[in-house]
This record gives structure tokens, C-alpha cells and sequence, in this order.
């Protein structure tokens, strides 16, 4: 029925290579066309001329949209039922959307319990400016700056409700000027060395990085003799994580260790570290999961070790349509992705 579908494997992909059935949606694919126009207008998006913002190629858009929302939105540009000029336009025509808050009405994705898999190191490359790192960076034009805050929180005792207040010292680092993209690989690496800092990392410090998203910190924290073990949940990249580490003159003071699971079984995993880094492993957790992660955390210190945990959080700024946008990671990468608010971080520990 739909020709332009049939390069695209269906075993692999079938989100993408099939379309909802057009006789369920009869009675909201139309509006749900005119809502995605009235969008794209408000949010100043072309859809016609000679080179519009966005080219709309097939119908079955609407249709998925209609079923999925933004995940439909997603899996139709897959499909090629929507193109953008080129890539810039792609991410301009996003922010705009989400910046008039484009919601479709359509069921979303349920956070489920995550898979242990992590992004493939191949596809890092592609985009990471050290190499190595999926994640942020601190660049060098940011002026920091560090004030202390009270913190509401309640205690840990069974049937208590009674709040707690602690001091917690708040760094903000001003936006970036005159930055480029040359200038990532160096702000990754700032990031590393702010982690080893705030866990105390230096010679002779016995140190897990877990998940290996961290593997920049595990490099860092070799230039400061210090011994580390890496965690993954991705078996199958294990032997390119090392041959990583053998190119960044790492290899000899890393050791790489592969676990089944999205934790660490404290049955099968019994390591006791002076510190502690994991980045971006808190957000792809679904809530039962983060109570176990803080658990493995606490288990795996020796007395007076220290955490490091980098991750994004959600922000008052973060609206409904940013929320039903991450269905689109939650459905490909990261089944149990949901940014925690730092409130609700601040509870979890």
C-alpha cells in the first residue's frame, strides 16, 4: 500500500515500515493536519515556496502523528515522508515546534524498566569532540560561579514526616562565549577532570566509572595514577572499549568488566572503591531502578568515599511538549528515560 515503505526493513524497523491503519484514524487525521500547520505558522516554520523550512511528502504524516505524536513525527522523517533542507533547518524546524509547544494529542510511551545496552562508541565518534563522550562539556569561557543553599528534604525513617534542612554549595557556570565545534573535545574533558575533582580522584585512589559513557573520566583519572574499574552493560562494545583505552595510553591502569544487567547484581559484583563517577545513568532509569542505583552506589563506597553523579534534569523550563518529545529516545534508545527534577534527586539520596 505504501510504496515508498518498501526498502525498509520491518523486522528491524517496524515503527518505521508500517503506517497505522488510516481507517482507525479517519476522524482525527485531518485535524490533526490542521493542528500541525497552525504550529508550524505560529512557530514561523515555511511549508511551501521554492525551498521551504519543511517539505511534507507524504500523508502518512498525519497519520502518524494521529497514533504516536512526536514519536510519529520522528519515525515519519525516518521514513522519508518529511524531509528539511539540510540539517541545521532540521534542528531549527524542532526547536521552533517545541518552542510553541507542539503537543499532538496521541497515546505516549510509558516509561518501562531499561536495557542494559549503552550508545554504540562507533556513533560517539561520529559527534563527540574527544572522542569518547556522549555527554557535555564545561567550556572555558563559562565563569563560575558557587553560593550555598538550603535544602528541604525528609528523613529516611519509616512513617516520618518531619523536614530536614541541609546546606548544599551550588556552582552555576555563566553560557559559553565565542565557542566552537573544536572547542568540545576540551570543554569534555574539563567535565572529566570537575567529576575527579569533586570525588577527590589522585594517586592511588581506587576508582569506579560506571556506566562506560564515563570513559573520558576513566582516561583523566589515569594521568592521576589512580586505578579504575569501568562498568558496561554492553558486552558486545567491551573489546572496543579497550582497544580505546590501548589509543588513548590508558589501557594498562583500566580494567573493563561487562555485567548483564542495566545494574550491577550484588550477588556477582562486590567491588568497595574510594570513589565513585557515573554520568548519564541516573535519567535512563525508571524510578524503581534509581532506588536500586542509589543502593549499588552506597554498597560499592568504603567509608568516606565520595560520588560523583552527572546527569540532566528537568527544570521548571521544561514543558509539557519537551516531555512528550522524549518518548522519541525512550522509544529507540533509552526505555526508562525521564529527567528527575533535582528535588526529587535531592530525596533519592
Amino acid at each position: 500500500m505504501y510504496s515508498h515503505l518498501a526498502s525498509i526493513d520491518a523486522a528491524t524497523w517496524p515503527g518505521v515500515a508500517t503506517v497505522p491503519s488510516p481507517r482507525l484514524l479517519r476522524f482525527t487525521g485531518g485535524r490533526t493536519e490542521a493542528e500541525f500547520a497552525q504550529a508550524c505558522a505560529k512557530a514561523g516554520v515555511e511549508l511551501e515556496g521554492e525551498e521551504p523550512d519543511l517539505a511534507v511528502l507524504h500523508d502518512a504524516l498525519f497519520s502518524r502523528i494521529a497514533d504516536s505524536g512526536w514519536l510519529g513525527l520522528a519515525e515519519s522523517y525516518m521514513a522519508g515522508e518529511w524531509t528539511t533542507p539540510d540539517s541545521d533547518r532540521l534542528v531549527k524546524v524542532l526547536l521552533r515546534l517545541l518552542g510553541v509547544g507542539y503537543r499532538p494529542k496521541a497515546k505516549e510511551l510509558a516509561v518501562e524498566t531499561s536495557s542494559p545496552g549503552e550508545l554504540p562508541l562507533d556513533v560517539v565518534k561520529l559527534y563527540a569532540g574527544d572522542s569518547l563522550s556522549h555527554s557535555g562539556g564545561i567550556f572555558a569561557s563559562g565563569v563560575p560561579t558557587t553560593v550555598r543553599e538550603a535544602v528541604r528534604s525528609y528523613s529516611a525513617r519509616v512513617g516520618s514526616k518531619e523536614p530536614k534542612e541541609h546546606f548544599v554549595d551550588v556552582t552555576s557556570v555563566t553560557e559559553p562565549t565565542h565557542t566552537d565545534r573544536e572547542d568540545l573535545g576540551d570543554a569534555q574533558r574539563r567535565a572529566a577532570q570537575w567529576l575527579l575533582d569533586a570525588t577527590r580522584t589522585g594517586a592511588g585512589t581506587h576508582l569506579l566509572v560506571y556506566p562506560a559513557t564515563g570513559l573520558q573520566v576513566a582516561v583523566q583519572a589515569v594521568a592521576r595514577r589512580a586505578t579504575v574499574d569501568v562498568l558496561t552493560g554492553d558486552t558486545e562494545q567491551q573489546a572496543l572499549f579497550d582497544e580505546q583505552l590501548l589509543l588513548e595510553g590508558a589501557a594498562d591502569s583500566v580494567h573493563v568488566q561487562g555485567i548483564e544487567t542495566a545494574l550491577p547484581n550484588p550477588k556477582k559484583w562486590r567491588g568497595r572503591y574510594d570513589a565513585i563517577v557515573s554520568v548519564e545513568k541516573l535519567e535512563t532509569l525508571s524510578p524503581p531502578e534509581r532506588r536500586r542505583y542509589v543502593q549499588m552506589l552506597d554498597r560499592s563506597l568504603v567509608s568516606g568515599g565520595r560520588v560523583a553523579v552527572a546527569s540532566l534534569f528537568a527544570t521548571d523550563a521544561m514543558t509539557p511538549a519537551a516531555r512528550s518529545a522524549i518518548q522519541v529516545l525512550r522509544a529507540y534508545i533509552w526505555p526508562g528515560l525521564d529527567y528527575p527534577t533535582i528535588e526529587e534527586t535531592h530525596r533519592l539520596f
